[in-house]
């Protein structure tokens, strides 16, 4: 085996440890999250998207702060903050969309 991989394996954030596969783990979230970029904005739940929002912004600070760094979760929450964001403004729009129709409505 080359230097380079004997390296990562024994790496304190490498395969062998939790601070490799949670962050792959939690990869899961930032693909429901895109996926989720598909749906009609009705089905979007802004309560769960804003608690996911909040938690991988949390989430992303514990990844910098942690001891060794672990870039891999930061990266990961950083994409799924990302990915809710995205979904937030798509509900807020649709709702304000859907407030200023009604508003038309009723004059």
């Amino acid at each position: 085996m080359s230097d380079k991989l004997l390296a990562l394996l024994n790496s304190p954030v490498g395969p062998r440890t939790t601070h490799f596969w949670g962050p792959v783990a939690n990869w899961g979230f930032v693909l429901a999250g895109i996926l989720d970029a598909n749906k009609p904005p009705e089905l979007i739940s802004s309560r769960m998207t804003t608690v996911l929002f909040f938690y991988s912004c949390l989430f992303m600070r514990f990844a910098y702060k942690v001891t060794p760094r672990n870039y891999l979760l930061f990266a990961c929450h950083f994409s799924n903050a990302s990915a809710q964001a995205y979904l937030l403004f798509r509900k807020y729009n649709a709702e304000k969309q859907i407030a200023a129709a009604a508003a038309q409505n009723k004059q």
